[in-house]
């Protein structure tokens, strides 16, 4: 974290966003010794200590944030272990890379599930949907944050979860509207086995992609990804929707983005990143396809972008009537 001042706020569990926490490591400059927010329930130090993860601060995250900017993405250790020499912990740095690493069968689910959880109405901010026709989705567990689904089934969806190796043939079994690929951490060309999956389902019925999402979805039309030099981190990121030439500022957090010049003639860049011109969202008509790079449901977050969901809705309800 570079904000220099992290834990006075504390943690409450109904903000979580998985079903449980997935961070191997907490790098922060200054530990706050109290928490003030109404909501919280427990101390950032009790939140880790108690699942395990390792945490440590009085760190300049600053002056590593700027090393970061000039050399790119680096390897860091953590350890408790002080009889380690520094060139042991330097050896463990260069054994291990995020490059072609599965990250994904670590925290996606181990069995489908139907979403039933309601959006609480103090927190519901459009509730369009609920007029409207139910629609079925089946979404896809990369690493899926929970407020895309309360999103979801904000606008009248009716969602069943399934995990990253769920077989595309079960999946079109159930005859479901559409398909969400959800977000997810890692390398999207380390897992071969999910972009089969999106290209099996790909013209079947309409897709939605979110960050990993929208990489598979990338790779699937024949598109390459590639590594960024230190990725998009954070929730201040504007992007530019082409189609409408408005500017949203959304919350961003990943490592790697897709080529645009690889990809077919058809597909269409969406979304661009006005920072480094990085693509950030596609879509290819013809097999009723969308996909952004960033995070529509920001939880926390700027809702500049939430208007991609109702577009999701509005592209199952015209395939729906085509049919």
């Amino acid at each position: 974290m570079t904000n220099p001042h992290i834990g006075n706020t504390g943690v409450n569990f109904d903000d979580d966003e998985s079903r449980q926490c997935f961070l191997a490591g907490l790098v922060i400059r200054s530990l706050s010794i109290t928490t003030s927010n109404w909501r919280c329930v427990e101390t950032l130090g009790d939140y880790l200590a108690e699942r395990n993860v390792m945490g440590i601060y009085d760190v300049d995250t600053r002056a590593i944030t700027c090393r970061l900017r000039q050399d790119g993405s680096l390897i860091g250790v953590l350890s408790t272990e002080q009889s380690r020499s520094d060139d042991e912990l330097l050896e463990m740095s260069r054994s291990w890379d995020i490059v072609g690493i599965d990250l994904i069968s670590g925290v996606t689910c181990n069995a489908p599930y139907e979403w039933v959880d309601e959006t609480k109405s103090e927190w519901d901010f459009n509730s369009d949907g609920r007029d409207r026709d139910t629609y079925r989705v089946i979404a896809y567990d990369f690493g899926i944050k929970h407020n895309i689904l309360r999103r979801l089934a904000s606008y009248g969806c009716k969602i069943t979860v399934v995990p990253s190796t769920w077989p595309a043939a079960e999946t079109l079994k159930l005859k479901p509207d559409g398909v969400l690929f959800s977000n997810g951490p890692g390398d999207p060309s380390a897992v071969p086995y999910a972009v089969e999956t999106v290209k099996e389902i790909l013209g079947k019925v309409p897709v939605f992609g979110i960050c990993m999402g929208h990489q598979l979805l990338g790779q699937a039309l024949g598109g390459k990804t590639f590594k960024m030099k230190f990725g998009h981190h954070g929730g201040n990121h504007p992007v530019r929707n082409l189609r409408n030439r408005r500017v949203e500022i959304s919350a961003q957090n990943h490592n790697y983005a897709v080529d645009p010049a690889s990809l077919p003639e058809g597909v269409e860049v969406t979304h661009v990143n006005l920072n480094d011109g990085s693509c950030a969202g596609l879509a290819y008509p013809a097999l009723s396809i969308m996909s952004l790079q960033y995070h529509p449901e920001a939880s926390p977050g700027p809702h500049d972008s939430d208007c991609a969901f109702r577009e999701f809705i509005e592209l199952m309800e015209s395939t729906k009537q085509a049919a």
